[in-house]
């Protein structure tokens, strides 16, 4: 390496001109941005935005909606993730996502955090085990249901719920994490103790996080999006959007203002 020269920059995700519809109603409109390996980004805007439409074209749920339509360009690791010859299921344990309200299995807390290396093919119980207390312990959710594994999942309060996600999601080891407003259904005690789970992850993931909360956004990020009628206005440092923001349309969205009002 060249003095001077710092660390090379790798880019994990990244989308060229993507186009997104659903029936006839244009969600994103030619969005291209990039995600740095490591960084968390915060997607804000209104309702109907775009955010999480652009959220989950990371790892391909549109595929779910037969609705749905995508053009343009959706890359992990510099491969493209569009094309019919991708393994669709490999891309998701890769790019994990936490919806906003808890989607639990009906099963047990254990079967739920092994559900996916299960399907991966592992069945060797200490290693399923080990797989789910690592888990556990990622989401700070260990030491409150280690003695009640195999409880009923529901049993369990909304954020340790929520929680119960993020830990089936870490159990498949991602490299990517998306979180769609994850502490909307919580109250605001339990909403910042979940921030307190996601803030050690940003350690050794990518995260993106769509949210409606412009302090979860502020105190989480590295980088903001911010989108409006399925565009990203603008883009930058955290710090400088909220202090500093160059387009007029996401000055007035922080200081919550009707666009181009004075």
């Amino acid at each position: 390496m060249s003095e001077g020269r710092g660390p090379a920059v790798e880019t994990k995700l990244e989308t060229s001109a993507l186009h997104v519809w659903f029936g006839e109603r244009h969600a994103l409109r030619g969005v291209s941005v990039s995600v740095i390996a490591g960084k968390t980004v915060a997607l804000i805007g209104a309702a109907g935005s775009g955010k999480t439409v652009l959220l989950r074209s990371f790892n391909r749920l549109h595929d779910l909606d037969p609705r749905a339509r995508m053009h343009g360009s959706v890359k992990l690791d510099g491969a493209e993730i569009l094309g019919r010859g991708v393994d669709v299921l490999s891309l998701r344990r890769r790019v994990g996502m936490v919806f906003m309200r808890p989607s639990l299995l009906a099963a047990t807390i254990f079967d739920n955090v092994a559900f996916g290396p299960r399907a991966k093919g592992s069945s060797d119980r200490l290693a399923l085990e080990e797989r789910c207390e690592r888990a556990l312990r990622r989401a700070m959710l260990w030491e409150s249901v280690s003695s009640k594994l195999d409880r009923p999942a529901g049993e369990l309060s909304p954020d340790q719920r929520q929680r119960l996600c993020l830990a089936r999601v870490l159990a498949l080891d991602p490299e990517v994490v998306l979180f769609d407003d994850p502490t909307a259904w919580l109250d605001p005690v339990a909403g910042l103790a979940l921030e307190e789970v996601i803030l050690p992850l940003r350690r050794d993931l990518t995260v993106l996080i769509a949210t409606n909360n412009l302090e979860q956004a502020a105190r989480l990020s590295d980088t903001t999006w911010y989108l409006a009628n399925g565009e990203v206005v603008e883009s930058g440092e955290t710090p400088l959007v909220f202090s500093r923001p160059s387009d007029p349309r996401t000055e007035d969205f922080l200081a919550g203002r009707p666009a181009g009002e004075p």
